[in-house]
């Protein structure tokens, strides 16, 4: 490691301001930085320093998102191989699955990291690091047969007018990879819904077996009231799905992991599932649904979005008090989404994008409200 820093030391003139290729320096710092904890600190203020800057932070959410990932792949070969009527092998799943979602993330790092390193250099600015999950976030809740362009225009559109026209990471109002996936299903919704998106193959007529429908938890809900699967099948992922979506027990390992670390918010993450299973109960009890509440929790995009997209502290709510707020009517909309509107049996997208737009009107009136109560004990102490 000694070595490489040392390397890294001697080719940095010639990346520094009116070094021979000082106009690449954005994307040296951005290579420098990713190796090595960066020596500057702040010079003014009082401020608590750690080990942790924002590369690591991202760092430790790749390394949440990693259990999901790991089961996505293998579950994408799963549910190919009984597509086939062959007998799933776990090495064969797991290899076949790699295969066919390496692309997906490829083609988003390259496009997204690709726009990121132009917009910093043209502003001079150092290079944004959330798109470091951004980037795997965006094919983990993609279809796995959507095809590579949508991933790269809808990366594409997202890193721009999600981020970048507001200033880059930390800036942006809106996820960035919800707004991914929002721009592919709304503009290419047969490539983002039906049965045979879910299944690798399926959308080429690999020799399909007679039988096997393709469809997820969520449209066997929507259609009849019944899962078409075990809630312990779906409870650990072996069903049709998004790529890193499936497996309810992997997510939680993730959520686990940012919560330990303190990376995530437990007041959002917890508010989250306990809105949708409230608003689930409604339905149940009012006899709107026949089905157990709880279900909404285990199949979809609900627990993905609950840790990893509802979390976002940059898109949610700021405030103690905001976070309970926010994550409850998440999770509460994605049910009132999947059980009122027919046409679209998973909420959890539509209802995190809404609340992304009213956290910051949230905080505001939280604050408002604490800066009330505050003058209120004042004048009571005079």
């Amino acid at each position: 490691m000694s070595a490489l820093r040392n390397y890294v030391d001697k080719i940095k003139p010639t990346f520094s301001k009116g070094g021979k290729l000082g106009f690449l320096e954005s994307t040296f710092d951005a290579f420098e930085t990713f190796l090595f904890v960066p020596n500057t600190t702040t010079s003014h203020g009082v401020h608590i320093r750690d080990c942790n800057d924002m590369k690591r932070t991202m760092s430790v959410v790749i390394f949440a998102l990693l259990p999901a990932l790991f089961f996505g792949f293998y579950n994408t070969g799963y549910q190919h191989f009984l597509s086939q009527g062959v007998t799933p092998e776990f090495g064969a799943s797991l290899w076949f699955g790699f295969l066919a979602v390496l692309p997906l993330i490829v083609v988003s790092y390259v496009v997204g990291l690709g726009i990121e390193f132009m917009f910093a250099q043209l502003r001079g600015h150092e290079v944004n690091e959330g798109f470091l999950v951004t980037g795997l976030l965006i094919p983990m809740i993609m279809p796995v047969d959507v095809p590579l362009w949508m991933v790269a225009l809808g990366t594409a559109f997202a890193v721009v007018f999600g981020k970048e026209v507001f200033g880059g990471t930390g800036m942006n109002i809106i996820n960035p990879a919800l707004m991914a996936r929002a721009f592919v299903f709304f503009a290419y919704t047969p490539s983002m819904s039906g049965a045979k998106v879910w299944i690798a193959g399926m959308t080429s007529g690999q020799g399909v077996i007679d039988g096997f429908s393709g469809a997820t938890a969520l449209e066997n809900l929507a259609k009849d009231g019944t899962l078409g699967f075990s809630p312990m099948d779906a409870f650990l992922g072996f069903i049709p799905g998004s790529i890193g979506e499936t497996s309810t027990l992997a997510i939680l390992i993730g959520a686990a992991i940012l919560l330990f670390t303190g990376i995530a918010s437990w007041r959002t993450m917890i508010s989250v599932f306990v809105g949708g299973l409230a608003m689930g109960y409604v339905f149940e009890l009012t006899g709107v649904t026949t089905y157990p509440a709880w279900w909404h929790l285990i199949i979809g995009g609900f627990a993905f979005g609950a840790v990893f997209m509802a979390t976002d502290p940059v898109t949610s709510a700021q405030t103690n008090k905001g976070k309970y707020i926010v994550g409850f009517m998440t999770g509460a909309i994605a049910i009132m989404i999947r059980v009122v509107n027919p046409a679209y049996p998973e909420g959890m997208m539509l209802s995190i994008l809404f609340m992304n737009m009213l956290a910051p009107l949230i905080d505001y009136f939280v604050v408002e409200a604490n800066i009330s109560r505050r003058k209120k004990r004042v004048k009571l102490a005079k």
